[in-house]
């Protein structure tokens, strides 16, 4: 394990903040999403051959986190209660198409909502988001298509 420490130093440092960011959208508390961030590496570290031989170690990162931040989310909140969404600052406009954005993203399924997210806030290739998802790139493919489009078509009808 010693032999790889350079290397996961390497990847907590490059991926690591991106990470911590990941989590304080997610949690309340700093201090969890630090806590989370820590228990990702410490996940890894258990195992980290897998990191090593991952097509890439940041999807397989972005994984481990994803479901320690779920888990967290499943411990501490019932199972039908969302995390509120971060205030506006007040001195901002607000664009009239974004209320219409939130209302179709809310409308998607899990599971293209989690692609959607994953290709625009964490920028993703398609490889690295089935990696993360640990699904085939094709399945990464179908959702996120059938994700866009029915955004495009809510805002179209939103439009009429």
């Amino acid at each position: 394990m010693a032999e790889h420490g350079w290397l996961t130093g390497k990847i907590y440092r490059e991926v690591g903040p991106d990470l911590l960011a990941f989590f304080r959208r997610r949690h309340e508390s700093p201090q969890i999403a630090e806590d989370l961030l820590h228990e990702t590496f410490a996940a890894v570290l258990k195992n980290p051959a897998r990191l090593l031989q991952a097509d890439s170690p940041r999807a397989y990162l972005f994984g481990v986190a994803r479901n320690l931040s779920a888990e967290t989310w499943r411990r501490a909140r019932p199972a039908d209660e969302l995390p509120a969404e971060p205030e506006m600052d007040a001195g901002e406009p607000t664009d009239p198409r974004l209320e219409l954005m939130r209302e179709a993203i809310g409308g998607l399924n899990a599971a293209s909502r989690q692609v959607l997210e994953l290709r625009v806030q964490r920028e993703l290739s398609y490889e690295e988001m089935a990696a993360a998802l640990g699904v085939p790139i094709g399945t990464v493919r179908s959702r996120l298509h059938h994700a866009v489009r029915q955004l495009r078509q809510h805002l179209k009808k939103s439009e009429l």
